[in-house]
């Protein structure tokens, strides 16, 4: 059987003392431990009811959740930690379902997802259909195990997160970027919809901080890298801009200006409020929260965006591109190669840039053919090969490929760094945010030269003062993705 630690990180709810007796009675393998850890600073013991599993409590000192949930799993004893949420309602056999989905857990599977399901009136508010958010959302730790070993290294959560947030979000992507898997469980657990103060929607606008910080982590597209559609700080944006514009208009007593802007406000906070309204009971007290809160969320969520994005300016994470070499490093190598046929990817290469595009890494490719300039191969045969390429391997973000000879003296041709600048360019990402791996020296310099980061993989071809002056070398394309995902 697989042994489990359970970690609960808590602020002192009540709803703490059900869940801890709906575990102790659960049907299935009990955990080795159950390990609450009280993020409260300076506040009395926790009333917690008697348990047949050994209980511990810990302390956290008022940190946030991912610092409670780092010192629980690590005073934990289990391979695998189960987070719970101190708010949830784990079912009769959870302990039986999570065994199962654990045992199932192949070894590339780094954690295993519950089921959430939240229980919601026929027309909800606003704040249950927030709560509602919780059944369709990836990888949030209201119940989510892991696997203690890919906690350890990937370095568990990101403490910069203050609130039960993006933290969730943030350690999965560093998960799967490490190449593991993240799959979903049998086992269902309810999350009973929350009821908050009236202005508990502004307040949650705080979370626009946390975005900052993702956004500087993983780049431009880091919400559909989570499984997320489109935010909608751009339109705050623009109804705080009208706002502020509709005040300084009129101060100015420029009162065409003044109508102007604040018509424009008004059309979009009334757009903004009329789509949260819709959906909800209609009351007089809800209108009128809608109505209030739709005027202060924009100026709120753009206040914390631009926090946010002071506070982490200088925030690092794993790449945003990896950059491939083609020849001897994505597919085997044929002197000018023209014909489509002979195409044979290297050894894991189809897997390894299947997991980026999974993990959200742009993909590309950065090749010199100097064959087109030497009249060894046209430029049809050149584009041909390329599409049984991406045919064998999958679409790529970027091509970019040089078909000058090396007596053209091109800005483009590798170890110059002009393909690695364009590709950086056409995905939208630093080049100081993308690896190039390849399996020549020029390959490296050409990196180092754009301000990214070079990793050679040694071939036949490769000569050995090249390996030498490589800051990185990898024995195999598997390692050198490996390397490549490395937070720097």
């Amino acid at each position: 059987m697989t042994d489990y630690s359970v970690v609960i990180p808590t602020t002192g709810r009540e709803s703490l003392r059900v869940l801890l007796e709906a575990l102790d009675g659960a049907a299935g393998p009990p955990p080795l431990e159950i390990i609450v850890v009280d993020d409260r600073p300076g506040t009395p013991e926790l009333s917690l009811p008697p348990c047949r599993v050994p209980l511990e409590v810990i302390h956290s000192g008022g940190r946030g959740p991912a610092a409670a949930r780092n010192a629980g799993w690590r005073a934990a004893r289990g391979d695998w930690i189960a987070f719970l949420d101190d708010d949830v309602v784990v079912g009769p056999d959870w302990p039986a379902r999570l065994a199962e989905d654990l045992a199932s857990a192949d070894e590339h599977t780094a954690a295993s997802q519950g089921r959430i399901t939240v229980p919601l009136p026929p027309r909800p508010t606003d704040d249950e259909r927030g709560t509602a958010g919780l059944e369709t959302a990836r990888w949030i730790t209201a119940d989510m195990a892991y696997r203690r070993s890919v906690l350890a290294a990937v370095g568990g959560f990101d403490e910069r997160f203050p609130s039960a947030y993006r933290e969730d979000a943030d350690l999965a992507l560093r998960v799967c970027l490490a190449g593991h898997d993240i799959v979903t469980g049998s086992r269902l657990t309810t999350h009973p919809a929350r009821r908050s103060g009236p202005l508990a929607s502004v307040r949650a606008q705080r979370g626009n901080a946390d975005n900052a910080l993702l956004r500087r982590k993983f780049g431009a597209r880091w919400r559909a890298r989570i499984g997320e559609g489109p935010g909608r700080v751009r339109r705050h944006a623009a109804s705080t801009v009208a706002g502020l514009s509709t005040v300084l208009f009129g101060l100015l007593r420029h009162r065409k200006a003044a109508a102007v802007a604040g018509g424009v406000w008004a059309a979009l906070t009334a757009g903004f409020a009329g789509t949260r309204i819709a959906p909800g009971p209609r009351t007089p007290g809800e209108i009128g929260r809608m109505l209030l809160t739709s005027v202060l969320i924009p100026p709120a969520a753009c206040w914390h965006r631009v926090r946010g994005e002071f506070a982490h300016r200088r925030a690092g994470g794993p790449p945003l591109a990896v950059l491939f070499d083609r020849d001897d490093t994505l597919i085997e190598d044929v002197p000018y190669l023209n014909d489509p046929e002979k195409v044979r990817p290297v050894p894991g290469a189809v897997d390894l840039v299947r997991r980026l595009r999974t993990a959200g890494v742009g993909v590309g490719v950065v090749s010199n053919q100097s064959g087109v300039a030497k009249g060894l191969i046209s430029r049809e045969e050149l584009a041909a090969v390329n599409a049984r390429v991406e045919e064998l391997l999958g679409p790529f973000d970027t091509w970019q490929v040089c078909v000058h000879d090396e007596a053209d003296r091109c800005a483009c041709r590798k170890p110059a760094p002009g393909l690695i600048r364009a590709a950086a360019a056409e995905l939208r990402v630093p080049a100081s945010r993308c690896v190039v791996i390849g399996d020549t020296g020029g390959d490296v310099a050409a990196a180092e030269t754009a301000g990214a980061r070079g990793i050679l993989v040694p071939t036949a071809r490769t000569r050995p003062e090249e390996a030498e002056r490589a800051a990185t070398v990898a024995p195999d394309l598997a390692h050198a993705v490996r390397l490549a995902m490395e937070v720097r």
